[in-house]
């Protein structure tokens, strides 16, 4: 069992940038990939970016665009996403999620998720 929880989320003005982040607990969560999804009312919950369980690799979603930034710190089991150059569409509640196998770009590939935290982004 792995259990998440985001926090850094909040309104924030277009260009400005934000950071979030996703404390781990439970057993062996350096053996996870991680992942940021967000989701928008409305909307498919998408994909942002991964990172492999031992933090070398990572891959970005078409919503990163080049602005956001994932990383990982397995002494603190916690995962980070810096984001750059907000725009209003970035509004979203963004979601941390925990997984072994599968797909990392996709909800499937993720056993484990957060409640979620709010990012607005004003005009």
């Amino acid at each position: 069992q792995v259990q998440l929880v985001e926090s850094g989320g909040g309104l924030v003005q277009a260009g400005d940038s934000l950071t979030l982040s996703c404390a781990a607990s439970g057993q062996n969560f350096a053996n996870y990939r991680m992942a940021w999804f967000r989701q928008a009312p409305g909307q498919d919950r998408d994909f942002v970016a991964f990172i492999t369980a031992n933090g070398v690799s990572t891959h970005y979603g078409d919503v990163s665009k080049g602005r956001f930034t994932i990383s990982r710190d397995i002494a603190k089991n916690t995962v980070y996403l810096q984001m750059k150059s907000l725009y209003p569409e970035d509004t979203s509640v963004y979601y941390c999620a925990a997984g072994l196998l599968g797909d990392g770009t996709v909800l499937r590939g993720y056993s484990y998720w957060g409640q979620g935290t709010q990012v607005t982004v004003s005009s």
